[in-house]
């Protein structure tokens, strides 16, 4: 029986970093599509998706989302630290993101792709303040 590999992955946070410039935040603020979150305890889940990699096959997309959280204070509870402005994303029905907001802030949902003409549908979220 083979032993199980373990691979350390360090990722510099420098020389490994694609940064954005400020029109390139802009444009995904632009974008995607915001709401506000209101100080309590906020999760956010994927609920639904209706998309597909190509138009007219059939073929499903895989349910994932990106987000930015910007413009307040929260506190993700994954990392229990207190933020200005956080990225999270969620994969797949099971996942959810838990932030306790102590600041209003902007929660901005959107997908990065390398092709936009061959895809159709939506995907819709849940978010719940307590």
């Amino acid at each position: 029986m083979e032993a199980d590999v373990v691979t350390d992955l360090k990722v510099h946070s420098r020389y490994n970093c694609y940064r954005l410039s400020p029109e390139q935040m802009n444009a995904i603020q632009d974008k995607g599509v915001s709401v506000t979150l209101n100080p309590g305890t906020n999760i956010v889940k994927l609920l639904k998706n209706e998309t597909s990699y190509t138009t007219g096959t059939g073929a499903k997309a895989e349910p994932w989302i990106l987000l930015w959280i910007y413009g307040g204070k929260v506190i993700n509870r994954k990392t229990n630290v207190e933020v200005v402005a956080t990225w999270a994303s969620l994969n797949g029905y099971d996942d959810a993101l838990t932030m306790d907001v102590t600041e209003p802030a902007t929660l901005c949902a959107f997908l990065f792709d390398t092709s936009t003409g061959n895809h159709s549908g939506e995907l819709t979220l849940s978010v719940t303040t307590l």
